[in-house]
């Protein structure tokens, strides 16, 4: 008999609430119902829902003894009278509880609601305990329906589920419903420093937050976990739960997760090669990389109150510094990447070869071709552009040669005020006397005159034609007039494939066109526009980019704010391909003046008093 006695009682039945006070973390479901004990307001059927480990069957037996009581106190059971110790020790054969996953079917349920009608022998109410009543089948279901309908008066079910959704709604109409909710970890925490002070364990606040946290909202898997690694000698920290858990790999988990971080593809294939040489599970490796991206990921986001949402099992540093090294989205694109390959290693002919591949993605954003994959480069690109973090030498070459000419683009105003004061008078070329017989204002606007564009290339054929109009002594008046004229000339957005409208058009669009847009138009390699007379043409590298940025409403309003700087309707299309160069057009006008030469000189032979060199 003493050896019976002495036998250890595990500590999550040896501290099993005995009262509605006892219980933690339900006290809106517990206040309930001591109010009903104490008024006598009770219902023939309660349901009670919720995650394991959380209070149901617990209640279920506090409530049958307390509605049976001898001399309750404020709607708790006082576990002294002989009805309430003969529940507890299972004496009384009145209060039943039952287990529906062994007994499911409709055979046990009928011969439940046969027992049903008799009354009670040594207690004031017939109480029917059924623990997992979604596992019921459904003629049970239909057999049950009856008397819980229309039970006799001494008569009381109590069921509780973990699976809400598998229970009838048949059955839930007839039943009183509380669903048990989560316990906090900080109060998990508290029950366990409070038993462990109790049972002579030194339990250091660090590991019963530690435990809470592994727990999971269950103070019974707490209390398991907390028999688990207590120890008659020493104190009970984090480092002790860890090691007594199993749990020293997510170390090495942590340090796989930096390799990632820092994008060692080469270091993060030899941890997998150790870890899978040691024998680890590459599922289970998995599972720990979606956990703790799933805790940084929760830490990015809800930075407040976010640590009681942590699964636990890494010290503060290692998540601080894990933290502060990726960005919200790469570790959502991380989430979905691990999620695929957990889901696919199960029907995986090759594992480790998935994992490794999987591993190489996640060090190499670039390599990921999903969705995710796309949106996390382009959120750290966003990122760099708008802190101003990328340097020049990250430019490619095309992108280089397309940002010199708009770099030179001051260089036509420079020439056209450095000939504008130019005073002084000097005899005229034989070739150039005919084109002073006419005034300035009546000569026609001829191709050579116009002043070269902003981004034009200079033709070699316009040196010689340019040199002598320096020396030409032009009246003050129109003088002034060019001058104004020239900035409005300069400013005046170019035609004709010239590209110097898209720089500041790109900096308008900014708020303007979607954020997920912007990057593509923004990046000159990616996008570049022309402007054609009213057609704006953006010439794309992709046809992703075109998908991307060729949708109507984008083209839209990248067309209405051109004409609201140019003043004009513009029409803007998408195209994939190169742009054409600037100035491919204009080898015709060097042509159509060479030939304006040439009839000018043909015309002077008929002198004979023009000398012609």
């Amino acid at each position: 008999m003493d050896e019976v006695t002495a036998l250890y009682q595990a500590l999550y039945r040896k501290w099993r609430p005995r009262t509605f006070d006892d219980v933690v973390g339900q006290s809106h479901i517990t206040d309930t119902l001591k109010r009903q004990v104490a008024a006598g307001r009770l219902s023939h059927a309660y349901l009670f829902t919720g995650t394991r480990g959380t209070g149901k069957t617990s209640c279920a037996k506090i409530l049958a003894k307390a509605v049976n009581c001898e001399h309750p106190v404020d709607g708790n059971p006082c576990n002294q009278c002989p009805a309430c110790l003969g529940i507890d020790n299972g004496s009384i054969l009145d209060v039943l509880e039952l287990d529906a996953a062994s007994n499911n079917g409709v055979d046990q349920v009928r011969a439940l609601r046969d027992e049903a009608v008799y009354t009670p022998a040594a207690v004031r109410k017939r109480v029917y305990i059924v623990d997992e009543v979604h596992m019921l089948s459904t003629a049970a279901f239909n057999a049950l329906l009856k008397i819980l309908e229309e039970p006799p008066a001494h008569l009381m079910f109590i069921l509780a589920t973990t699976e809400l959704h598998k229970v009838p709604a048949t059955i839930k109409s007839r039943c009183q419903q509380f669903s048990f909710k989560r316990i906090l970890p900080g109060d998990i925490a508290r029950r366990l420093e409070y038993v462990a002070g109790q049972e002579g364990i030194d339990l250091t606040a660090e590991g019963a937050a530690l435990l809470a946290r592994l727990a999971d909202g269950g103070l019974r898997d707490a209390l398991s976990l907390l028999d688990q690694c207590a120890s008659p000698d020493g104190k009970l920290g984090e480092e002790e739960v860890l090691s007594a858990l199993g749990l020293a790999g997510n170390l090495e988990t942590a340090r796989l997760m930096e390799t990632i971080a820092a994008g060692d593809t080469a270091g993060a294939l030899e941890t997998l090669a150790r870890l899978y040489a040691s024998g680890k599970d590459l599922g289970a490796l998995v599972g720990e990389l979606s956990a703790l991206t799933r805790d940084l990921l929760v830490r990015r986001t809800a930075p407040e109150g976010g640590a009681a949402l942590l699964t636990g099992g890494y010290d503060e540093t290692t998540m601080r510094r894990l933290a502060s090294a990726l960005e919200p989205r790469r570790l959502m694109q991380m989430l979905e990447l691990l999620q695929r390959t957990a889901n696919d290693l199960p029907r995986s002919s090759n594992r480790r070869t998935d994992m490794e591949l999987c591993l190489i993605r996640l060090c190499d954003a670039t390599l990921d071709s999903s969705p995710a994959g796309v949106l996390a480069r382009l959120a750290r690109l966003e990122e760099r552009v708008s802190s101003g973090c990328v340097p020049v030498s990250e430019l490619t070459e095309e992108q280089k040669a397309k940002a010199a000419p708009r770099r030179a683009a001051p260089r036509t105003k420079a020439v056209q005020t450095e000939a504008a004061p130019v005073q002084e008078t000097k005899t005229p070329t034989p070739a150039a006397q005919p084109a002073q017989t006419a005034p300035a204002e009546d000569r026609p606007p001829w191709e050579e005159e116009r002043p070269p564009l902003p981004d034009e290339p200079v033709w070699e054929d316009e040196a010689p034609a340019a040199a002598p109009a320096a020396p030409v002594r032009q009246p003050s008046r129109p003088a002034a007039r060019t001058a104004q004229q020239a900035p409005a000339q300069s400013a005046a957005p170019a035609t004709g494939g010239s590209v110097s409208i898209w720089p500041d058009l790109v900096a308008a669009l900014h708020g303007v066109v979607p954020a997920g847009v912007y990057p593509f138009l923004s990046n000159s390699a990616m996008v570049d526009g022309r402007l054609e007379g009213e057609e704006l043409t953006l010439w794309m590298d992709s046809a992703f980019t075109k998908s991307m940025v060729g949708k109507t409403a984008v083209l839209q309003a990248i067309a209405r704010t051109a004409e609201g700087m140019l003043g004009h309707p513009v029409r803007c299309k998408a195209a994939v391909g190169k742009p054409p160069a600037p100035g491919a057009a204009r080898p015709k006008r060097a042509a159509a003046k060479k030939d304006k030469l040439d009839e000018l000189v043909e015309t002077g032979k008929q002198f004979d008093n023009v000398v012609i060199e």
